[in-house]
């Protein structure tokens, strides 16, 4: 799914006013739908929604929910996790073709190529993965809880890990695992946010908290700043989205610079409203993302579009590979 060969020009021409709110509500108690939004949505489908968080916490919550329908507004390998652990419910994305440049960076049968040139490993995927991609894994993990994940492989195993390379030389860091074999994936927003920006933005405000996504270009270059001196290295914290929020209320920092999908943004404020939260990149936006538009959530109820398939068997080895990480331990934010 690439802008090549898809027209990506998202559903426009409503506004989200408090009519166009009264609709979305009124259409989903019609439906039985629970309302989905990802820290990253636009701050208007954010605040429509049921339930905002990262993408493995809403998908467990929708699996919880009672309601016969999942309208996940998010990109679509999100939605098909929810799919995969709720597979008796009708899962709707608003828009399939908002896509992600970090699960389009591994295709199952790349998955399997590499398995046979390291037979015995053990395969951990980043939950931002395909339905495919997962169920060729051993075990899921989250951004919070990857290093976990890692630990608990026996020392003498290799181990296969993907896409996000940026979020594998955290874990190899945090590990020291020599062992272990990083697939060259990245979310192409997050890579984009990089070290020298984050140097200058740091210099500018040196009372400020560091939030960093560890799936950023720019998470070693933070790590590296603390190990010098010119950071604090209490002020730099290597978060997922989740533990952003939990971060955001406990800190005591005045302001905090962030590094991550600036969506986010509007969830941090919310959770601490007299703290400064300013993005180290401002352009920091998935264009898939903001695909979900107020026109695309109205065509999703009005019109049960589109709907989510996963195949059965896949889902179900897929569905095992998750359930190995919450085995493991609380996967905390997923991404």
């Amino acid at each position: 799914m690439t802008a090549a060969t898809v027209d990506l020009t998202p559903y426009g021409g409503v506004e989200p006013d408090e009519a166009w709110a009264e609709e979305v509500r009124k259409l989903a108690r019609e439906r039985d739908a629970v309302l989905l939004a990802h820290n990253y949505q636009a701050p208007a489908i954010q605040d429509i929604a049921d339930h905002t968080g990262d993408s493995l916490a809403l998908s467990r919550i929708a699996a919880a929910s009672d309601a016969s329908t999942i309208v996940f507004c998010g990109v679509h390998f999100m939605a098909e996790t929810a799919k995969i652990l709720s597979p008796e419910k009708t899962v709707l994305i608003p828009d399939a073709r908002a896509g992600c440049s970090l699960a389009d960076s591994i295709t199952g049968a790349q998955l399997r190529e590499w398995k046979a040139q390291h037979p015995g490993a053990v395969v951990v995927s980043y939950v931002n993965t395909t339905a495919e991609v997962k169920a060729e894994t051993d075990i899921c993990c989250t951004s919070s809880n990857a290093v976990d994940v890692v630990a608990s492989i026996p020392a003498d195993r290799e181990v296969l890990f993907c896409p996000d390379q940026f979020l594998g030389a955290h874990v190899k860091r945090k590990t020291g695992r020599e062992n272990m074999h990083i697939w060259a994936g990245e979310c192409h927003v997050h890579a984009g946010i990089n070290g020298p920006e984050l140097a200058e933005r740091a210099a500018a405000n040196p009372d400020a908290d560091l939030f960093i996504h560890p799936e950023c270009g720019c998470a070693t270059s933070a790590l590296y700043l603390a190990g010098e001196g010119a950071v604090p290295a209490d002020k730099v914290k290597i978060l997922s989205t989740g533990d952003m929020v939990h971060e955001a209320r406990a800190t005591k920092a005045k302001s905090v610079l962030v590094a991550t999908e600036i969506g986010m943004l509007h969830q941090l404020r919310k959770a601490a409203p007299g703290i400064d939260f300013r993005a180290v990149n401002d352009r920091a936006s998935c264009a898939y993302m903001k695909m979900i538009t107020p026109a695309a959530l109205l065509r999703a109820l009005r019109e049960g579009a589109d709907e989510v398939h996963v195949d059965p068997e896949t889902a179900a080895r897929a569905r095992a590979s998750v359930q190995r990480m919450i085995e493991i331990g609380q996967p905390g934010g997923g991404e």
